[in-house]
């Protein structure tokens, strides 16, 4: 059988059957024999493979680039955990001076030196905390006794509940548990005093990286004033104004997350502080005040000042108590979570809560106790970063304020100092309110961020 091709003359006139293969165009003229397969997918394309080699050199240059990205963070990460000892001190520091810099501010303007308002903040704060502390010592001293005592009835009053029904357990059974746990302790006397001597140099370490904290903090409120206009002259017009706007919004998103967390962990102390004294639970200040310092690591510190709220009340008043504080802690925590923080906070850090529980548990991974505190501000920061960065690809002028102005630094070479000048276009959104606010001179530049 012979098949006639197109655009061939000459070819036999005979016309194939209707269940016959024609070779076309599209359908080369082997798969005319009786022996050729046929499928349903589409014939490749002439462009099939340029495309091919085009997405695989994409993807390589896409993946090149990823495993650049991941070195340099691995890389910054490990220049950071080299320098964490300094960079805890001014964190901390940092942090402090968010606290200290409000009544600084306010000394500054009722004509004080910058140095004596300083100065005066710090004193004063160190005489709250040290007061606070001189009041809650000589409680837990005087009541540690009378816990022991009820731990010790309540120890008694658990081996009675073993020995009876439905356990039944014998004497001989809890005193060979007994002797174990205590094998095992003498077993591992050499890693515990190992782990009791890491402790002791570890808090050694912590006060030390306290008193630095403290005199950075003091040098933040006095000379914080000058860090914008000393940062923004190292680098240019252009990149000025992002420099202070940054530094203004890092500096506000820590700024905020200590004074809410305050206001929260005040409230959450104030009334578990509260059911716990009409109770008759002992201990009653020292847990409103791990109760409030709890409120700075979000969700898990509540979690465990409330616990320790429990277990005090069930080792001296009993289960009936310790229920009742349960509830109490619930009811406050589930009136924190849903009520207090959207009115308080509003949008607050703008963190979803998987976020921050994943910021706490990696900082606690990392660095333990103060990871725990600083995760959630520094995954702010970051969070604060890149939203910046993110607006300003998307052509958003994130370095504008809401009054329409952005700050630009100026000057000669006696000095630079900062001010606010009017943009042409305000950020989109803004108002007309704002953006016929007149610009002047920042009046008191920022503290440091």
């Amino acid at each position: 059988m012979k098949l006639r091709l197109p655009g061939r003359s000459g070819a036999s006139s005979e016309e194939p059957t209707g269940d016959e293969p024609t070779a076309t165009g599209r359908t080369p003229s082997f798969a005319a024999m009786a022996s050729a397969g046929v499928t349903a997918s589409p014939a490749p394309s002439a462009n099939r493979g340029p495309r091919l080699q085009k997405g695989v050199r994409a993807l390589a240059i896409a993946s090149a680039q990823l495993l650049l990205i991941a070195a340099a963070l691995v890389a910054v990460g490990w220049v950071l955990g080299k320098l964490w000892p300094i960079l805890l001190p001014v964190i901390l520091g940092l942090l402090f001076a968010t606290v200290l810099w409000p009544p600084t501010r306010l000394l500054r303007r009722l004509r004080f030196p910058p140095a004596l308002a300083a100065l005066v903040v710090l004193v004063a704060f160190l005489a709250v905390i040290g007061g606070l502390f001189s009041w809650i010592v000589p409680q837990v001293a005087d009541q540690a006794d009378e816990l022991a005592d009820a731990a010790t009835a309540g120890l008694q009053d658990v081996q009675e509940w073993v020995t009876g029904p439905p356990l039944n357990l014998g004497e001989d059974q809890i005193g060979q548990a007994v002797d174990q746990v205590i094998n095992t302790v003498q077993g591992n006397a050499q890693n515990i005093a190992g782990y009791a001597l890491t402790g002791v140099s570890a808090v050694g370490s912590g006060l030390l990286n306290l008193v630095l904290a403290l005199v950075l903090a003091f040098f933040f409120i006095k000379d914080g004033p000058r860090w914008m206009p000393w940062l923004a002259a190292q680098t240019g017009p252009k990149v000025a104004p992002h420099v202070a706007a940054l530094s203004y919004k890092t500096w506000t998103t820590l700024s905020e997350f200590i004074r809410q967390q305050a206001l929260v962990g005040f409230i959450d102390a104030f009334f578990i502080g509260l059911g716990l004294w009409i109770l008759g639970v002992p201990l009653v200040l020292p847990l409103a005040v791990l109760t409030f310092f709890g409120a700075f690591i979000p969700i898990i510190g509540a979690f465990v000042a409330g616990a320790f709220a429990v277990l005090i009340a069930l080792v001296s008043n009993g289960w009936q108590t310790a229920l009742i504080v349960l509830v109490i802690v619930l009811v406050v925590q589930q009136l924190e979570g849903n009520v207090l923080q959207p009115i308080i906070q509003g949008r607050g850090l703008n963190l979803h809560a998987a976020v921050v529980i994943l910021a706490v548990t990696a900082g606690g991974s990392l660095y333990g106790i103060l990871g725990t505190f600083l995760g959630v501000p520094v995954a702010a920061l970051i969070a604060v970063i890149y939203r910046y960065v993110r607006d300003e690809l998307d052509g958003r002028t994130p370095e504008v304020a809401d009054d329409g102005t952005r700050v630009q630094v100026t000057g000669d070479e006696t000095g630079a100092t900062v001010v606010r000048e009017r943009v042409a276009t305000p950020a989109a959104g803004r108002g007309d309110a704002a953006a016929d606010a007149p610009a002047e001179d920042d009046p008191e530049p920022r503290p440091p961020s």
